[in-house]
């Protein structure tokens, strides 16, 4: 897969939004694209879907939550299990990457942006999304 080129979609899983973000692995630059925030897990798959269908993204990556050590915690659990299902139901690779602080950071660089608390909301999760793919990218270059 490290040598392929196509679209990666990373996610920012939450109990109630699911943040979503895209990049391209040849050029190794992520960018927020969505919020999922279907409360039922069905419709929730069904936005998914369609990010699939229009994307054709040959990776997926999952933000996995931990406690600052390193500790699991219930939505590290959860963060699991979302990415097995990601991958049982579109038959895509799916990894894990360290989520840690991405969402205190993600908050922090729409601050210094300047953008305002109402707006923030609404793409937080998307922001995170794009810090996990960042990373994602980050890592695989310095492994390159």
């Amino acid at each position: 897969m490290q040598d392929r080129a196509g679209a990666i979609l990373a996610f920012d899983f939450g109990e109630k939004h699911i943040g979503v973000a895209v990049g391209n692995l040849e050029l190794g630059l992520a960018h927020p694209l969505a919020t999922v925030s279907e409360e039922n897990t069905a419709r929730r798959f069904d936005s998914i879907g369609s990010l699939i269908v229009e994307w054709r993204p040959i990776l997926l990556v999952v933000g996995l939550p931990t406690h600052a050590d390193g500790g699991e915690h219930e939505l590290t659990r959860l963060s699991r299990r979302f990415a097995r299902r990601l991958e049982g139901r579109f038959g895509i690779e799916t990894v894990l990457v360290d989520e840690r602080y991405t969402s205190v950071s993600a908050d922090a660089a729409l601050r210094e942006a300047c953008v305002n608390r109402r707006k923030q909301k609404l793409v937080l999760d998307q922001v995170a999304a794009q810090m996990i793919l960042q990373s994602y990218f980050d890592k695989r270059d310095a492994t390159a």
